[in-house]
């Protein structure tokens, strides 16, 4: 995952850090409570013990046993990280020392093979020698001190005291006392409302944590700042658990929260209240209703489309008593350490089927529909309002992606190179992918949507007459140049059908663009596109205006933009007509005359009762 300071928030943080006072001194009585002896961290003794009894009947956490010791064998003669920045950034680096000290100081814990902690120790001494971790891009020092804090709190009496000393130092010196810098300061991710917030304080409390013992002072001050900090990000999931930044870089927030919260758990006893904060036990819910059947993610903003695995579900599935959560990691193949050490067995498909098959997340105005939990042939769309000023936003207000007959029909390119010149900076809006124009929505005139602009969600409806369910959003303020009001409607309907219906009013005629990203085969026909992949056909067929024909353009991008294969995008452009001019798009499975179509309603009128005009 690619990771940096999006250039409007780094300018609304370097004035915050201007404004702001340093905060309150540390408080010395946080490690009253602190657990004297290691380990004490993320994992403890009884942990282990109820993962190798599991492993005694559970064939999948024997399997999952096998795997992470091939891999800790396969690290036994890979070189050790290096000093070798990608960019800006260290973090590639950090990611595989905390995955490999992670991996073999797991293993070594369960099973006792002293050739994993002895190459543990080595790859902690060679970033340890490193002259620093990079701190200017702080995500890699926190994830370094992290590494470093569990590798140094796991493997503590198999270390000589020589080598405690010396990654204990490294701690305190490139990790916590660069971090104290920004906290004492107020500056930049210490007041940070997104990712950076979480992985920061998490990394910087598991280091303070793993050495509180021996330098209680700075432990103590670094985790006083975390435990005021880290509430600016946690209120962002009140107040249903939903993510700004998007599923990927929820992944990435919510790990560091979980290594945070249960490093405070283990050693301290304690989470400073943080499980209370709303939002945070409907988080998982997130996760499995940004998935689709066809197992991709409503990858929005600059994330990939691949939800990868996400250990911290099996930790808040036992933290919060979800099953639920545990059932989706499961499902999805976790394969990492946390996934076995944080390992719950409980709950099944009966679990997910029990979830509503539609939802809304109220603080980023996103809505998730779909026919049938646990059918890989299921319909699913997922769309979105939201704020064009969110964290790794692109201008994509009303963008939505489609699965159907197992295929992903409507995609959400993703980000790009983070590399490319201004991407964080003043050419963002230069860039395809980032553009209005290389999202699923509306263009007017040509010109991108408003980068201020916030779209809520102003109607949803879980369950309507004959199955299905739809929501609204008011893209209106990302087009204040071009019209007065824009909205979009999004219905599922039955579980072979989804209409997208836009309103728009404008005093003057207007060019509006509707657009759709697909890697699909598209055949158009005038008012019906047949799309295939494999031996899938979709049907798209344009409801209103009567008038209106599809294109289709393939997609084609020069360097330093990543190119884009197999890609194109199915329009409909449409002149306007004051005052008001709709566009209604019908997607179906299955095949019927466009004749024969149902009218759709006004969006005034859509309702429970169903969102299509009966003949």
């Amino acid at each position: 995952m690619r990771i940096a300071i999006p250039f409007i928030e780094s300018m609304i943080f370097a004035s915050l850090a201007s404004a702001q006072p340093a905060t309150a001194p540390a408080d010395t009585k946080v490690l009253g409570t602190l657990r004297p002896a290691h380990p004490r961290l993320l994992v403890l003794e009884d942990d282990l013990a109820r993962v190798r009894e599991l492993a005694k009947t559970n064939p999948e956490i024997r399997k999952l046993c096998d795997r992470l010791r091939d891999q800790a064998v396969n690290t036994l003669n890979e070189p050790a990280v290096e000093h070798k920045l990608e960019g800006p950034r260290l973090l590639s680096q950090s990611r595989t020392c905390l995955r490999r000290v992670a991996t073999l100081a797991g293993m070594y814990r369960l099973e006792g093979d002293r050739r994993f902690a002895e190459r543990a120790e080595k790859e902690m001494l060679t970033a340890a020698a490193f002259a620093d971790w990079n701190p200017s891009h702080f995500l890699d020092t926190a994830e370094m001190s992290n590494a470093l804090g569990i590798g140094y709190d796991w493997l503590h009496d198999q270390l000589s005291a020589e080598s405690r000393k010396t990654i204990r130092t490294a701690i305190a010196e490139k990790g916590l006392k660069p971090g104290l810098d920004v906290y004492r300061k107020s500056r930049w991710w210490a007041v940070a409302r997104h990712n950076w917030n979480q992985v920061c304080n998490g990394g910087m409390t598991v280091g303070a944590l793993a050495i509180a013992d021996e330098e209680p002072s700075l432990a103590a001050e670094v985790i006083s700042h975390a435990r005021r900090s880290i509430p600016r990000a946690m209120e962002s999931l009140a107040p249903d658990g939903g993510w700004a930044e998007g599923p990927g870089y929820w992944n990435y927030a919510m790990r560091y929260t979980a290594f945070y919260w249960a490093a405070l758990n283990t050693a301290l006893g304690t989470d400073f209240g943080l499980q209370a904060m709303p939002g945070f036990a409907e988080t998982g819910l997130y996760r499995i209703h940004s998935i689709g059947p066809s197992g991709l993610t409503f990858n929005y903003a600059d994330g990939g489309s691949k939800p990868g695995t996400a250990a911290q579900m099996m930790y808040f599935a036992r933290r919060f008593d979800r099953p639920a959560y545990a059932v989706n990691e499961r499902q999805l193949g976790g394969s990492e350490i946390f996934d076995l050490l944080w390992y719950d067995p409980r709950g099944s498909a009966a679990d997910t089927e029990r979830l509503p098959t539609a939802a809304q997340f109220r603080g980023i105005h996103s809505a998730y529909l779909r026919s049938k939990w646990n059918d890989p042939q299921a319909l699913f769309i997922a769309f979105k309002g939201g704020d064009n000023k969110a964290n790794h936003s692109h201008l994509d207000l009303g963008t939505f992606v489609l699965d159907a007959l197992g295929q992903r029909w409507a995609i959400d390119l993703g980000g790009d190179n983070y590399n490319m010149p201004g991407y964080f900076g003043k050419q963002r809006w230069t860039y395809y992918r980032l553009r209005s124009e290389g999202q699923n929505t509306l263009v007017l005139n040509g010109d991108n949507q408003n980068p201020a602009a916030k779209a809520p969600l102003v109607a949803f409806e879980p369950k309507i007459a004959g199955g299905g369910s739809f929501a609204v959003a008011d893209l209106t303020a990302a087009y204040t140049k071009h019209a007065q009001q824009v909205r979009r409607g999004v219905a599922l309907i039955g579980d072979d059908r989804v209409l997208l219906e836009d309103e728009i009013e404008a005093a003057t005629p207007v060019e509006a663009d509707w657009a759709m990203h697909t890697h699909a085969a598209v055949v158009t026909d005038g008012r019906r596109s047949i799309l295939t992949l494999g031996n899938k056909n979709l049907y798209a067929d344009v409801l209103e205006p009567k008038n209106a024909a599809w294109q289709v353009q393939e997609v084609r991008l020069e360097k330093p933009q990543e190119p884009i294969k197999n890609t194109r995008k199915l329009m409909v452009r449409v002149k306007t007509a004051a005052p008001r001019t709709r566009v209604a798009v019908l997607f179906s499975v299955r095949e019927r005359p466009l004749d024969s179509l149902d009218a759709a309603a006004p969006l005034s009128q859509w309702s429970a009762e169903g969102v299509l005009a009966r003949p």
